[in-house]
């Protein structure tokens, strides 16, 4: 399963602008897409509120994984820039 460690970008960590964009983004890709902390269980990343549970502020590493590296990277990267600018 492809995963990628990405730094949480978003000032607010992934809180409810920045879950709600990127579960928006996930549920559109067609494949499972998941985030979580390292050492803890992933969420669905099509989940606004499985994101917030995380609890990852600004700087937090997470890992993002799926069946799928074109999705992956897609949420990698959206989970690195600021989703609040």
């Amino acid at each position: 399963m492809p995963t990628k460690t990405v730094v949480v970008g978003s000032s607010v960590g992934l809180h409810a602008r920045p879950a709600a964009l990127i579960s928006e983004a996930a549920g559109e890709l067609g494949s499972d897409v998941f985030i979580g902390l390292p050492g803890d269980e992933p969420v669905d990343a099509s989940s606004s509120l499985m994101i917030m549970t995380l609890g990852a502020g600004n700087g937090d590493t997470v890992e993002v994984s799926g069946e799928d590296q074109a999705a992956v990277d897609a949420i990698a990267a959206m989970v690195e820039s600021d989703l609040d600018a």
